[in-house]
């Protein structure tokens, strides 16, 4: 197992050994949480919960993937190996201890994955919020997921047009197609603008890291109280083939489920997510 290791690092960013720069923000004081973004977007899709956490005391510390947001956009290492080392090397860099690793979609599995590959040794706790653990692809031993299909038709989508398909996707991503739906066209307007920041080779790499990877054997290895949040009218990571399976897998972990949610319900219903995060971080 290689791991990342750091070569340089500024106020804002951390140089991985294969000359990836890493960019990250770090807000407040206290325990550290540090937050993992969902796919296609970046750190910025964190903003509400970091200054609420940040206004209770915990320093909140969130960056950008790998090939995301304005952090470097290498060829290679899009995949959630690397990702995991990634973080390891954030939370080495910064020398974080005690840390809640809160992960979203994609970022649900890069929590996993890095404390597969990482251990616990630094980590308080664990929240999974919408996340694709332990497996979105359908298989013969998960026939709950969705068909390799799907998931091609997303790489089609992102190939033949990204700016629009963003734009689409937002829409079943915050729920915006509900009856009754409050989803105002600036939240999608940031959606499509965090996707076109990322790079397009890292765009369409993390498609196969968040449908195929399994993390089956990382959610075993969680040792920490974990919460697991995720909307039954999720979209995008449908709650059957994810939530309800991972908190099985997850020994002594925490189900919620938010009846009417969204994927994107970190932001739509910030109030409900940031309070629930609050009592999970402080009990």
């Amino acid at each position: 197992m290689t791991v990342a290791t750091i070569t340089e690092k500024t106020h804002h960013t951390i140089t991985i050994n294969d000359g990836t720069q890493i960019y990250y923000k770090d807000w407040g004081t206290g325990q550290p949480v540090v937050f993992s973004h969902g796919w296609p977007l970046s750190a910025d899709a964190w903003e509400d919960q970091m200054v609420f956490l940040g206004l209770h005391g915990y320093r909140c510390i969130a960056h950008d993937r790998r090939g995301h947001g304005r952090s470097s956009q290498p060829w290679r290492g899009n995949e959630m190996d690397t990702y995991a080392d990634d973080l390891a090397a954030l939370v080495g860099a910064l020398d974080l201890r005690g840390a809640i690793h809160v992960g979203h979609s994609t970022g649900g599995g890069e929590v996993a994955r890095y404390i597969g590959r990482h251990g616990t040794s630094r980590v308080a706790k664990a929240v999974l919020i919408g996340a694709v653990p332990p497996l979105m692809l359908k298989t013969a031993a998960n026939p709950g997921g969705l068909p390799m299909d799907a998931f091609d038709a997303i790489r089609a989508g992102v190939l033949a047009d990204r700016s629009q398909f963003f734009k689409d996707l937002s829409v079943p991503f915050y729920g915006a197609n509900r009856t009754g739906a409050k989803v105002s066209q600036g939240v999608r307007d940031s959606f499509w603008m965090q996707g076109m920041q990322a790079g397009f080779k890292g765009v369409i790499d993390c498609i196969k890291a968040f449908s195929e990877t399994d993390f089956t054997e990382d959610l075993k290895k969680i040792d920490v109280p974990t919460l697991i949040l995720h909307g039954d009218d999720d979209q995008i990571v449908p709650i059957g083939a994810s939530a309800m399976l991972s908190s099985k897998l997850v020994k002594g972990s925490t189900l919620k489920v938010y009846p009417g949610f969204s994927h994107g319900m970190c932001t739509v219903n910030k109030d409900q997510i940031n309070a629930d995060l609050l009592a999970f971080m402080k009990a």
